[in-house]
């Protein structure tokens, strides 16, 4: 979950899932979720030059409002690693997640930080938006 290959790096993903995702603010952290769908950028809803399995893929935003650098790594490091956890608990592999953190983010352990994901991701926005993804699917 945490290799480069399922990372949010080009600019243009981080800002689709900013602007078409669905945001959930949850405790020092607010988590905005994108699923692959009609919305994307081609007929066939796939973006050809982005595999759509081994997913999700998770962008991160750790402004320096959070802390030094070496605390925004360590942020991120411990985000990656929560993720890896609460993302095998019903969200779909087809799914952009960008998580931006807050400067409280700092004080929270990392099973914390899984828990405030996992509540994130069982919103009902977020099981609403993946839901509707998986009905277009299965209209294909």
């Amino acid at each position: 979950m945490s290799a480069d290959s399922a990372r949010i790096s080009r600019k243009s993903d981080f800002t689709r899932t900013l602007s078409k995702g669905v945001r959930v603010s949850a405790r020092d952290l607010t988590v905005h979720v994108a699923p692959l769908g009609a919305d994307w950028p081609d007929e066939s809803a796939l973006r050809p030059d982005v595999a759509t399995n081994g997913g999700p893929w998770l962008g991160l935003i750790i402004s320096k409002k959070v802390g030094n650098a070496v605390i925004r790594h360590r942020t991120a490091r411990r985000l990656r690693h929560a993720f890896a956890e609460a993302a095998t608990t019903g969200l779909p592999p087809e799914t952009f997640v960008v998580l931006r953190a807050h400067p409280g983010i700092v004080d929270r352990t990392s099973t914390d930080l899984a828990d405030v994901l996992r509540t994130a991701f069982g919103h009902r926005k977020v099981v609403a938006a993946c839901a509707r993804i998986d009905a277009e699917a299965a209209h294909r």
